[in-house]
């Protein structure tokens, strides 16, 4: 798997150490779910300004918000079959570090957990999975929560 970090926030400091815990959870998501091809994942990191325009640009809600998913997998409908991108591209994703620290603080956990979360969440996202109903929702956090417990990311 490759991971491109771009750190576009100056809040928090992103060290070799998170970083690696970026990769970390990501092969995580990868592997609990049967990913096995080589892909690439983008993961940007802002700040609430910037996710909240990104939110409000292509979503339509004008608020920060704390992950943000931006599939490449995604299969497209036409007027004829359905065509898909490169598989190897999974697509992008944005965590607001603002909202991870403001988050861990108010859920009293480390900010690694958060991010893992978030991270955890935003790949799911790139993989399909949705949380639109009650049972996607349930699915998603039963799939969120063992991954970050497999990886000893706990509250």
């Amino acid at each position: 798997m490759e991971l491109l970090v771009s750190n576009e926030q100056g809040i928090h400091l992103v060290t070799t150490e998170l970083e690696l815990l970026f990769k970390k959870v990501l092969e995580a998501v990868l592997q609990a779910e049967g990913e096995t091809g080589e892909v690439e994942v983008s993961l940007v990191l802002v700040d609430d300004k910037k996710i909240q325009e990104l939110n409000r640009d292509y979503r339509g809600i004008d608020r920060p918000t704390d992950v943000l998913s931006f599939p490449l997998r995604e299969a497209v409908e036409d007027e004829g079959p359905k065509v898909s991108v490169d598989e190897w591209l999974l697509g992008d994703i944005v965590v607001s570090m603002e909202t991870a620290l403001r988050q861990a603080e108010e859920y009293g956990h480390s900010l690694e957990r958060e991010l893992g979360f978030l991270i955890v969440h935003g790949c799911l996202h790139l993989l399909g999975y949705d949380h639109q109903r009650e049972e996607e929702r349930q699915v998603m956090r039963e799939k969120e929560e063992a991954i970050l417990t497999s990886l000893g990311l706990t509250r």
